[in-house]
């Protein structure tokens, strides 16, 4: 069971890549690089796994630097990634230039994969309730079943937890683009991750 929620997660998190960057220059520029961010001061992830990244480079064209870089919401450096990641654990509050960095960010092409650690609720009863703030009129959405997110690469017919139950992911799209992929389930390749309970 276990190892078949890792393979649909690993699967999830090679779409999402893919299907961001095959539109973008940098997937052409040379090696892309994703950021883990860092966000609320010192909030960052702990154990979230970049296994996902080699196999984007073995399975596509797209070249991949194999680690996450970590970068500040809040600064400049956060332009220079095409695909962030955002998780964690427990409540947190974005400053309100990490607000306007990200919703800058996301309106000029960034892409955003966030989840809880650990499937916890107080992080994405945050994160739910900090995306509000910085997009009053675009709601986080369920991303439905025929989006090209489930059938690049590979074809995800369902995402089902570790714990049994069928999750789904939420999103948000600005001019038809997919910018924000969230899902309040654990979203990590815990094969690849120590002392991670997602």
């Amino acid at each position: 069971m276990k190892t078949t929620t890792t393979k649909r997660v690993r699967k999830l998190m090679l779409a999402a890549f893919t299907s961001i960057l095959a539109l973008s220059a940098s997937a052409k520029e040379g090696a892309v690089q994703c950021a883990n961010l860092i966000y609320a001061g010192t909030k960052t992830s702990e154990c979230f796994s970049d296994e996902f990244l080699t196999t984007v480079q073995q399975k596509t064209s797209i070249s991949t630097e194999r680690r996450f870089k970590t970068v500040k919401m809040s600064s400049d450096e956060l332009f220079k990634f095409p695909f962030v990641i955002m998780t964690g654990e427990n409540d947190f509050t974005l400053t309100k230039k990490e607000r306007e960095n990200l919703k800058k960010y996301l309106e000029n092409g960034g892409f955003l994969l966030a989840s809880p650690s650990c499937s916890d609720k107080s992080w994405a009863t945050a994160f739910e309730r900090e995306i509000k703030r910085i997009f009053n009129k675009e709601k986080l959405t369920d991303i439905k079943q025929d989006h090209a997110l489930f059938k690049t690469i590979f074809t995800i017919k369902e995402l089902k937890c570790k714990s049994g139950k069928t999750s789904v992911l939420k999103g948000i799209s600005l001019n038809d683009k997919l910018v924000v992929c969230y899902t309040p389930d654990g979203l990590n390749n815990t094969a690849n991750t120590e002392g991670c309970c997602c």
